[in-house]
């Protein structure tokens, strides 16, 4: 395979010394320089002596200073390559090793001394310190000049960071006509893995790959470093560099480079893809958001009955990757996260009155929302058609080969709830084998969102052949003459705020669940036998004569029931 450098060569023209290993920042920015080592190589330093500190060699040079003063630690700043004659320490020349030691705490690159006049040598104590810290210490020939170091390592240091800076700037014009060009996040990401001569992975914010190129056995590697990742950063010879835009995280891209550390060159060039990158899912995501919509605008109407003629409807469903023409069911899914809590009417969740932030984020959750649900109901069944509506998504599967379609529908439940923190409400309709029979299937699942909601709160899934008599009860759009049904029926039974009447509710409850029957109510109540008797003559003094009344007693259930119903 060939080099880096070989490869940067061939692509651009240019026949450049990839540059030195970076060193980050504090702040986890990239500080461009030279290391010692190469400093030393420079013609002006061809003479200098290396008399201690070797481990230190890859410090990183950025700027330069002259020592004038004794106190000059108070003056000295990071990276820095300090020149000095010894004149400020003439008189003092023990302190030279506790200088060695000051320098080294605030990440001076190295020291250069040029012994003669007001020095005849280095002490020992100052050149076993400096070994001993891996401080660069270096003595300079008498005959070069300060300036002449100045101007020389700053000018290299310059060109340097010129050239970073060219070439980065290059790949980022290949990478961005690659986007104009028409391609992808799969095209950007092969393009760098040439570039680099490694392993590349271009991942979303959930840490899902949405691009991969290199050798295989290297892309493992990656990924298994990823999965243990504490930050993005530099890493030797592994790279991590978030992708963001707008203030949002889209996810990172990841470079493995064997054989050696990443270098300023590959870390800029990264940087600039992510900004490719960037550019490319924004893109995406504005051209998915339209398509979402439309996709949902259609699905709306072949919902509503108004999508037209069948075949032109199958047609276009086709299009989309959906077939519908099938035994299939309706999944309505709701997210229950208003703080506000429930309508009073419905238990449906409304943002109305909201804040600008509480949209921001109940619009936010609903994207999450819609791509958990679509994600799963896509592992499932690739031609089931799902849609996002304003407050809802819609999923039209068909019915499964091996197990029912409750066991399906519980699978997507789960598997939304496990990787999302959203609370949901879900409905079920009753399977239909033809497409003209969706818009009643679809009602039936609305309904079944809203009174699996209304009997169990949020969270329930419910399913439209189970609800039983509350299916005809959320026919009721008057819910205040519900209301007056359950106090006409109950009387005083009907007040929550009465524990006494809530006690005798409960009574008769089970007395109705058990058809009246005495001795199992009572095992069931755990009462007395005399106990039940006597509390059913005190209910039949307050509702009536309901053991011998069908008629009341059907009354009764349906008003019990009513104030199941949470909401109403």
């Amino acid at each position: 395979m060939e080099n880096r450098t070989d490869l940067w060569t061939r692509r651009t023209g240019e026949n450049h010394a990839l540059p030195p290993r970076l060193r980050l920042a504090s702040t986890g920015t990239l500080t461009y320089g030279l290391p010692v080592r190469e400093v030393l190589g420079v013609s002006t330093l061809a003479d200098a002596v290396l008399v201690a500190g070797a481990a230190g060699l890859d410090r990183v040079v950025q700027r330069l200073n002259v020592m004038e003063v004794p106190d000059v630690l108070a003056w000295v700043k990071p990276n820095e390559l300090l020149l000095t004659t010894g004149y400020p320490l003439r008189n003092r020349p023990a302190a030279l090793g506790h200088l060695v030691t000051g320098l080294n705490e605030r990440d001076v690159a190295a020291l250069a001394v040029k012994p003669g006049a007001y020095l005849d040598e280095l002490p020992a104590e100052m050149i076993a310190q400096a070994d001993r810290l891996g401080f660069p210490l270096i003595q300079l020939p008498e005959h070069v000049g300060f300036d002449d170091i100045l101007n020389q390592v700053l000018t290299d240091i310059l060109n340097r960071q010129a050239a970073i800076l060219a070439r980065t700037e290059e790949v980022h014009r290949a990478l961005v006509q690659i986007v104009l060009c028409g391609g992808g996040l799969r095209e950007v990401t092969e393009e760098l893995a040439a570039l680099l001569g490694g392993a590349v992975l271009t991942l979303d914010g959930e840490q899902r790959v949405l691009a991969r190129a290199g050798d295989p056995q290297d892309l493992r590697s990656l990924e298994d470093w990823l999965d243990g990742l504490p930050t993005p950063g530099l890493h030797g010879d592994r790279l991590a560099v978030p992708v963001a835009a707008g203030g949002l995280d889209h996810g990172l891209i990841a470079a493995y480079c064997p054989g050696g550390d990443l270098s300023e060159t590959e870390v800029g060039i990264l940087e600039r893809a992510a900004t490719v990158a960037a550019l490319v899912i924004t893109k995406q995501q504005a051209v998915a958001a339209v398509e979402g919509k439309y996709r949902a605008d259609f699905l709306r109407d072949v919902l509503a009955g108004r999508a037209g003629e069948g075949s032109r409807v199958m047609a276009r469903c086709a299009g989309f990757g959906w077939d519908l023409d099938r035994p299939v069911a309706v999944v309505v899914a709701s997210l229950d996260l208003d703080p506000a809590g429930p309508d009073p009417a419905t238990g449906a969740v409304s943002a109305s009155g909201a804040g600008n932030a509480d949209d921001e984020a109940a619009k936010l959750a609903q994207e999450r929302f819609a791509a958990a649900w679509t994600a799963a109901v896509r592992r499932r069944d690739r031609s089931a058609a799902v849609a996002s509506f304003a407050r809802e998504i819609v999923a039209i599967v068909g019915l499964p080969a091996i197990g029912d379609l409750q066991d399906l529908v519980n699978g997507l439940v789960r598997e939304v709830s496990s990787g999302e923190s959203l609370v949901f409400s879900t409905g079920v309709s009753r399977s239909v084998k033809t497409p003209e029979r969706l818009p009643d299937a679809y009602d039936q699942a609305v309904k079944a969102v809203r009174v699996g909601r209304q009997m169990h709160g949020p969270g329930a899934t419910a399913h439209f052949d189970s609800l039983g008599v509350y299916r005809l009860l959320s026919l009721v759009e008057d819910t205040a003459e519900l209301h007056s049904f359950v106090r006409e029926t109950l009387g005083e039974l009907a007040e929550d705020a009465d524990t006494e009447a809530a006690d005798l509710r409960r009574t008769l409850q089970v007395l109705l669940e058990t058809n009246l029957n005495v001795a199992e109510t009572a095992r069931r109540l755990h009462f007395h036998y005399n106990t039940l008797r006597y509390r059913i003559g005190k209910l039949e003094r307050l509702l009536g004569p309901f053991t011998e009344d069908p008629h009341l007693q059907l009354n009764l259930n349906l008003a019990l029931q009513v104030l199941r119903m949470r909401g109403i």
